[in-house]
């Protein structure tokens, strides 16, 4: 039986750093702890940082549809929140879902997840985020219902681990993630693959 191949896209958060000229490199994060625990797999880390969903969109059909992926897992949103607050170039909720939309219409794939953005605030400015942030979650449980996909739960997950442990221990600037915060992301996404969902 061929080793089933797992694809990860997204921006910073999938990417971790990986050598973007070593298409084996999976970086330092969530990709590389995933990576360790699933048998007989070939995972393949296609994260960019800064990347939303427009971004995605200009590679899709290069870094995404030729891989022909057993299980798709798109990550992104959170630059989509972020530019509006620190580059005065927002994208709205609908824009966001459209560009999301046509991202799926263009492969099929025997299993799709999709993990929502999260946000856990440690700047007093970055409360107002959330609101933004709200409607692109809201956009990624729509489309997952829509598509039948699993869709891991991350800003609630983040969140309370970040109540438990401070937001800082789970990512250092409220977004990106600490090696802490790559083991909870790493963690829900075992838990929604070993349970079998998402088509």
């Amino acid at each position: 039986m061929a080793s089933a191949r797992l694809l990860f896209v997204g921006d910073s958060i999938t990417d971790a750093g990986r050598d973007r000229t070593d298409p084996a490199s999976l970086g330092e994060g969530y990709v590389s702890l995933v990576a360790k625990e699933v048998d007989d797999a070939v995972v393949l880390n296609r994260g960019i940082g800064g990347d939303r969903a427009v971004d995605l969109e200009r590679r899709w059909a290069i870094d995404v549809v030729p891989a022909a992926a057993d299980v798709l897992t798109v990550y992104v949103g959170v630059n989509d929140t972020w530019r509006r607050f620190d580059a005065d170039d927002p994208t709205s909720a609908d824009d966001f879902e459209s560009t999301y939309r046509r991202l799926l219409d263009a492969v099929d794939v025997p299993r799709l997840i999709l993990v929502e953005p999260f946000l856990v605030p440690v700047r007093p400015e970055q409360d107002a985020w959330l609101e933004d942030l709200d409607g692109k979650r809201a956009a990624v449980a729509r489309i997952g219902a829509d598509r039948g996909a699993v869709v891991v739960p991350l800003h609630r997950l983040m969140t309370q681990a970040a109540a438990e442990h401070g937001p800082e221990a789970i990512a250092y600037d409220g977004v990106h993630p600490t090696a802490a915060g790559a083991r909870v992301i790493a963690d829900a996404w075992l838990s929604v693959y070993r349970a079998g969902g998402g088509s």
